[in-house]
């Protein structure tokens, strides 16, 4: 059973720090894409940053790429972002999601919100305080 489970949200004021954590199991860690992703209330589901779990390629989106760092640790088939200098705009349920690599371990699919990522986690909610 594949089981997907971000922890690691909770309440933080503006300009403070979160390091959320992606937790799998049931897949084969050095073949997936895990990504991360939001959605806040009333929009869409926005990608936000991607990493392989077989060389540790990343990749950010233009949003987040200054502020947000993703890591992974593939002894424990864990990944984590790490989000610096929060804003209130950041308020949101961040998911974590895998994906089998491309052929050759490419990421090309990055964190498109069309593309369809295999498996889902339940969600972390982040709220930044003004």
């Amino acid at each position: 059973e594949v089981q997907i489970v971000e922890s690691g949200g909770g309440l933080v004021q503006t300009g403070g720090s979160l390091r959320l954590s992606c937790a799998t199991s049931g897949i084969v860690f050095t073949d997936n894409a895990i990504g991360w992703f939001r959605q806040a209330p009333g929009k869409e589901l926005e990608g936000l940053s991607c990493i392989s779990g077989r060389d540790g390629r990343t990749y950010y989106t233009d949003s987040v790429k200054d502020r947000f760092t993703i890591s992974s640790d593939a002894a424990n088939n864990t990944v984590y972002l790490q989000m610096n200098n929060l804003k209130p705009e950041d308020t949101a349920v961040y998911f974590c999601a895998a994906t089998l690599l491309g052929m050759n371990g490419d990421m090309w699919f990055q964190v498109r919100t069309d593309y369809p990522y295999d498996y889902w986690g339940q969600g972390t909610q982040v709220t930044v305080s003004s």
